[in-house]
Formats: structure tokens, sequence, C-alpha cells
């Protein structure tokens, strides 16, 4: 299966501290999410792990499905996105924020969220104004519209990366 995985430099994964090698299969233990295996990401989760370096990841073995990432005991890093860069980080938060304003600008409660995203974003912060960005259109029409602002990021992300369809 193919999937996604944000690493650091030297592709050091942010939790584990693990240097992943390119093209080699890592194993770990039996799928167990935040304890053991392979994490990693599918397209509609992207917007939730945002990192430093995206990469796609072959995963292998029994797959472990959970609401915002996969886990499997074997996998390998396939290729670097270079598309995933800063630039496209801020493209992607300066609509995070232009939608957000369009949509809730006038709205004393909510219009505090635009603000934050603004401070957000100015900060170098893009993955908490995306998530400002979703906790304002929750607050506006409840759980489905967090979800629904979070699958309109990964369709942008999808469709700016060629990753398919969120």
């Amino acid at each position: 299966m193919t999937a996604y995985k944000f690493l650091g430099d030297g592709s050091v994964s942010p939790f584990a501290g693990f240097r992943w090698p390119v093209g080699e299969w890592v194993e770990a233990a039996a799928a167990d999410p935040c304890r053991r295996g392979i994490h990693a990401c599918r397209v509609q989760d992207v917007p939730f792990w945002l990192g430093h370096g995206l990469w796609e990841i072959e995963l292998d073995g029994e797959i472990v499905v959970y609401q915002r990432k996969i886990v499997a005991p074997r996998g390998r890093l396939v290729r670097r996105l270079t598309d995933w860069n800063r630039e496209l980080l801020e493209e992607f938060g300066a609509g995070v924020l232009a939608r957000t304003r369009t949509r809730f600008g006038a709205v004393a409660v909510l219009s505090g969220y635009v603000g934050d995203i603004q401070n957000h974003l100015a900060s170098g912060r893009v993955p908490l104004a995306a998530f400002a960005a979703a906790r304002a259109a929750e607050l506006s029409g409840g759980p489905a519209e967090y979800e629904r602002e979070r699958l309109r990021q990964a369709a942008w992300l999808a469709d700016r990366l060629g990753l398919g369809t969120a």
C-alpha cells in the first residue's frame, strides 16, 4: 500500500528519531498505534501531520487503519515529494486564511479565528493555522464541518502534489 510520511532533515522521524534509509525495508513489531509499527498517513490524513519533508512510503503486512493514520509492520521510503516545500506550505496557509476570512470574517466569535490564523502564519506555524480554520468551521457548523474543512485541505494538497484524491 502506498502512503505518506513526514520526516525531518536527513529522513529522521520526528517522533522516534529513527533515520530512515531510502529504498530499504524497515521491519517493526506488529502494528500498535503510537507504540509500535510503521506509522504513515493516507491522503486525507496529510493535513493532520504537516511537517518538514514529505515522503511516499510503501507499507507491507497487516495494515491497521485508524481515524488519522495507518500503521503496518513493514515499510520503505520510495521517494521524497520535492514539490512539498516551504513555498507550497505558505501557499497552503494563505489559502486556509483566505477561505476562513471569506466564510467567517464578519462573524464576531469566528472572526477571532481569522486573527489566530494570521498570527500562526506570521510565526510560520502553518499546521496550527490549518487546525484553527477547521475549528472555526466546527464552531460554525458542528463536527461534520470540521471534517469537511480538513477534507478540503487534503484535496488542495492532493491536487498540488499529485497524490490522487482525498
